[in-house]
């Protein structure tokens, strides 16, 4: 298995653990609802958030056997491409990836800010929960699959 095909295989099952996780967020926030104030506030933000990682998921799980063949592809036939297309588009990715980083910390800052400020067992004590756990979980799955899109942008680099 060539890198191309490790990083796009990678990238498909990472994308199904991130909606794997974002169905099980909405299945603890569909649980919490009846539990008390602190769980419904703790819902919202994990529904929300699940959404978005289902979303962001599915995506990379649908479009990532296309993307390795469109690869391939070009690394066998039309290498010029890499510079022009594919180097580029992963620049891009890693770009985004250092602004979601951003993002993430400041909502589990912002999550965590709220579970030392509002009320106990209030309804914005569960959301600051709810934002803080999602926001930590996502900057967990995001650091995995950007040190997967350096390495495979290294060895677009080295060819």
């Amino acid at each position: 298995m060539n890198m191309a095909e490790a990083y796009f295989h990678a990238e498909r099952w990472g994308g199904l653990t991130f909606v794997i996780v974002g169905v099980v967020a909405i299945a603890v926030a569909a649980w919490s609802w009846r539990h008390g104030a602190f769980w419904r506030g703790a819902a919202r933000p994990l529904v929300l958030a699940a959404l978005v990682q289902m979303g962001v998921g599915g995506s990379a799980w649908w479009r990532s056997p296309q993307d390795l063949a469109r690869v391939q592809h070009i690394v066998a036939n039309e290498r010029v491409r890499l510079g022009i297309e594919e180097m580029p588009r992963m620049q891009v990715v890693m770009n985004e990836f250092a602004r979601n980083r951003r993002i993430e910390f400041a909502l589990a800052v912002a999550g965590g800010l709220l579970v030392i400020l509002a009320p106990k067992s209030s309804a914005w004590q569960g959301a600051g929960t709810g934002l803080a756990v999602q926001a930590a979980v996502i900057f967990l799955l995001d650091g995995s699959a950007e040190r997967r899109a350096a390495s495979y942008l290294s060895w677009l680099q080295s060819l």
